[in-house]
């Protein structure tokens, strides 16, 4: 990952260079996934920005279509909701983005749907920054860790999850609180397990169910609408929450891990989705685990 940390530092000088953060970019929102534009090996494509994920990953699909060769890097297992699949992995690869080139090691092919989504980027990127996601209007900017302290300014209980590294957050569900993590990724509503739901009191509500797809498979889902939901200083009403069907198995508390990783802390009981996120300025410091919500001026 050292060429990684090369194109971090460029970035870093930018924001110096022009003050403490880069200007506003706009994103595309694809479904609830937060794209921006990328050259992969000298092909244009697009990448996908997923603080959920632990590992950078390429798409089989692309991979495919273009007839890609790249130098073999390390398996990994990637734990996906509802299965493990071990899958190979990619050094020297050529990207740009952001303006910056550099080279990518440990990628790992995955599937990300279609072959125009190139690749994703999880905490290599996150990691490295502070990120501010203007969801209402489709604009991201970074901005360095010394013009801004997050430690003062944030607004919602988080924290990084021992093992993991993960950000999670404390948010509350019909007066429930519960751990969550902070995942970009999750195109929907907010995911919780079963037993969370039932302390919530949320399985006598059940309004439907729908097919979720993970990273390696898919699961059945079932859905009901929570009287309240408490996301920092916000108060929503009427927010959709969605909990396995009864005998579906997943796992929800890390989606990517490398084989012997262990997991602590607090107890992750599902994950923070786009239907919470799309109407806030979101603010994450994923090293620290630190988060600020508000809404666009």
């Amino acid at each position: 990952m050292k060429r990684f940390s090369l194109f971090i530092f460029l970035l870093l000088s930018s924001c110096q260079v022009f003050g403490a953060a880069t200007q506003w970019v706009d994103f595309t929102l694809d479904n609830g996934h937060v794209f921006l534009p990328v050259t992969i090996d000298g092909i244009e494509s697009r990448v996908m920005l997923d603080s959920g994920a632990q590992i950078n990953s390429i798409n089989r699909a692309f991979v495919r279509k273009h007839d890609l060769t790249f130098d073999k890097g390390r398996p990994v297992n990637v734990k996906g909701v509802y299965g493990v699949e071990k899958r190979k992995a990619y050094n020297n690869v050529d990207v740009e983005i952001f303006g910056t080139t550099f080279k990518l090691d440990s990628l790992v092919e995955t599937n990300l749907g279609h072959h125009s989504n190139g690749m994703l980027l999880g905490a290599g990127f996150f990691n490295s920054f502070v990120v501010q996601l203007d969801y209402p209007h489709r604009k991201i900017r970074l901005v360095t860790r010394d013009s801004v302290n997050m430690k003062e300014v944030a607004n919602v209980p988080a924290t990084t999850q021992q093992g993991t590294g993960m950000p999670i957050a404390q948010v509350e569900i019909n007066g429930v609180p519960l751990w969550l993590r902070i995942d970009t990724g999750n195109a929907g509503t907010i995911l919780i397990n079963r037993r969370a739901a039932s302390k919530a009191d949320l399985l006598e509500k059940v309004e439907g169910t729908s097919t979720s797809f993970g990273a390696n498979s898919s699961g059945v889902n079932e859905f009901a609408t929570s009287d309240m939901v408490k996301f920092g200083p916000f108060e929503i009403s009427n927010v959709k929450v969605s909990f396995p069907a009864e005998g579906q198995t997943t796992n929800l508390e890390s989606q990517y891990k490398r084989t012997g990783s262990r997991i602590g802390g607090k107890r992750v009981v599902g994950l923070i989705g786009y239907d919470l996120l799309k109407d806030f300025v979101v603010t994450l410091d994923y090293r620290y685990g630190r988060l600020h919500i508000n809404v666009p001026q």
